[in-house]
């Protein structure tokens, strides 16, 4: 039994229809040439064969005693297959009807009665090239994981060949412990001494923590934005602050990592500065076909990971901070300057502020507090009207999840793509996460959908693709080479390929 840490448990608190807080994502696999049967039935055996390398397939949740304290992670043996590796669709579909599925199983709350994570298999995706193609789409609450430790999670699930490696068999175990630790006596000590650590912990750490924000607030506030001539302590209001609905929209976009990665190398940025620049840019366009840029620069809000680097723990271990995308500025590269200037100061801020930033807060009534305040400002700010002239310390999330650069193989078949999709939240309705995958870089764009419709959003992706012909032209002095048609061997849908699609249910309790 492991109690969830203040971070995790608030992924819970902060729950509720409009905004499911779990994360996912939507591979393109393509099956092997001799593949008979049902991938569905396939990848369901395959998990059968490995739901012991992960703890997190078995882990399930439970209260404390009238809701005191963080709720705990229990194991259960009675894990569903039939419920967790679920069939998608009973025919062939296409990718526009794959990711139109996936947009609307994303907008349904997950089960808690079970371990929080789905997984939905596409038997029949449609090829113009006649290969069989399938799709899974993976759903799983951020309560139990963040993208590093989803990596963790890849790598017992993945293999490297089409060929699966062996696992060793699961080892007996013994629920006996876990009756005594149930009990009431028990759970209500685990609460009590832990908020007293956690109370101890926060006070050691409280001076440093408000000399550290309080010249972090003071450089933001001595340094205003050069266009406004204001502080930019919250970004300018945008269609995408608004509060959300349970209903998606969805859209995909992969560039070539190569020419990325060298752009970023002759400028000496960071590969993260350049997908910052690449988002700032196709924001900037859709803005120009839309709304108007803004005179005050948008605000990405960026997670940052506070996890070690032997840490392979199945949770999350990371914050957030703002960087300005510079894209008041119709010079691109003013733009990157603007961007490169804000991300360092960022990056000196983290170092002051990394080793003593929390993850984890005191358990004791947090469900009532922290759950209680939170849904009653959610509702205010959703019910009247305060999301239409509220400004929002950001206008949307932008992450980037390093991966792996060698094909990745599931029962057999070739993972082509890998396209995240991330959580939208009241006043932040839109979110880009990116991963690097096999010589790929693959955007998720995923947003509320009456915030940014299918149209709008899909005219974000498409931009994503332009700017980086931009970059090619501008950062390289060479106009881009044409994409080529994707080789026999590798069958990867073809580079700077862009779709969208909306979706969404009421979600389900």
């Amino acid at each position: 039994m492991t109690t969830l840490s203040g971070l995790d448990a608030s992924f819970l608190y902060l729950e509720c229809a409009e905004m499911p807080m779990h994360v996912g994502s939507l591979h393109l696999y393509e099956l092997p040439k001799d593949f008979a049967g049902s991938f569905h039935q396939a990848v369901q055996r395959h998990v059968a064969a490995r739901l012991h390398l992960v703890p997190l397939f078995h882990q399930q949740l439970a209260s404390m005693p009238l809701n005191v304290g963080h709720p705990c992670w229990v194991h259960t043996d009675d894990v569903d297959l039939d419920f967790h590796v679920r069939r998608a669709a009973t025919k062939k579909l296409s990718r526009h009807e794959v990711e139109a599925t996936c947009a609307q199983l994303h907008g349904q709350l997950m089960d808690r009665s079970r371990p929080l994570w789905e997984f939905h298999i596409f038997d029949h995706v449609a090829s113009p090239r006649g290969k069989r193609y399938g799709a899974f789409y993976s759903k799983i609450h951020h309560a139990a994981l963040d993208g590093k430790a989803g990596t963790v999670l890849a790598n017992a699930l993945l293999d490297l060949s089409a060929t699966p490696r062996e696992v060793p068999p699961p080892a007996a175990t013994s629920t006996r412990r876990q009756r005594k630790e149930l009990s009431a006596a028990a759970l209500m000590g685990r609460v009590l001494t832990g908020s007293l650590s956690q109370y101890a912990k926060l006070a050691r750490s409280l001076p440093q923590a408000l000399g550290a924000a309080g010249g972090t607030l003071l450089q933001r506030l001595q340094h205003p934005s050069e266009e406004s001539g204001s502080p930019a302590l919250l970004a300018p209001l945008m269609r995408f602050n608004v509060a959300v609905t349970p209903l998606r929209s969805f859209a995909t976009a992969s560039l070539p990592f190569a020419p990325c990665r060298a752009i970023a190398k002759a400028q000496g940025i960071s590969f993260n500065d350049l997908l910052l620049w690449l988002c700032s840019t196709a924001l900037r366009q859709y803005l120009l076909q839309h709304d108007g840029v803004p005179k005050k620069s948008l605000v990405a809000a960026m997670p940052v990971s506070l996890r070690e680097d032997k840490n392979q723990e199945l949770n999350t271990q990371a914050s957030m901070t703002l960087v300005q995308l510079g894209s008041q500025c119709a010079d691109p590269k003013k733009r990157l300057q603007a961007i490169l200037s804000s991300s360092a100061k960022v990056k000196d801020a983290m170092v002051k502020l990394k080793s003593i930033l929390p993850t984890d807060y005191p358990s004791l009534l947090a469900p009532w507090l922290v759950g209680g305040i939170s849904k009653a400002l959610f509702k205010t700010y959703s019910a009247t009207g305060l999301s239409a002239r509220l400004p929002m310390p950001s206008n949307l999330v932008i992450s980037n999840v390093p991966g792996p650069q060698v094909p990745l193989y599931l029962a057999g078949a070739r993972m082509l793509t890998f396209h995240p999709l991330s959580i939208v939240m009241h006043g932040v309705a839109l979110n880009i996460t990116v991963q690097t995958y096999a010589g790929s870089v693959d955007f998720g764009l995923i947003a509320d959908a009456q915030a940014v419709p299918t149209a709008h959003l899909q005219s974000m992706a498409d931009a994503l693709v332009q700017a980086l012909s931009q970059a090619q032209e501008l950062f390289m002095g060479a106009a881009p080479k044409p994409d080529s048609a994707p080789s026999a061997q590798s069958g990867r849908p073809k580079r700077g390929r862009s779709s969208a699609v909306t979706g969404g249910t009421r979600s389900q309790n």
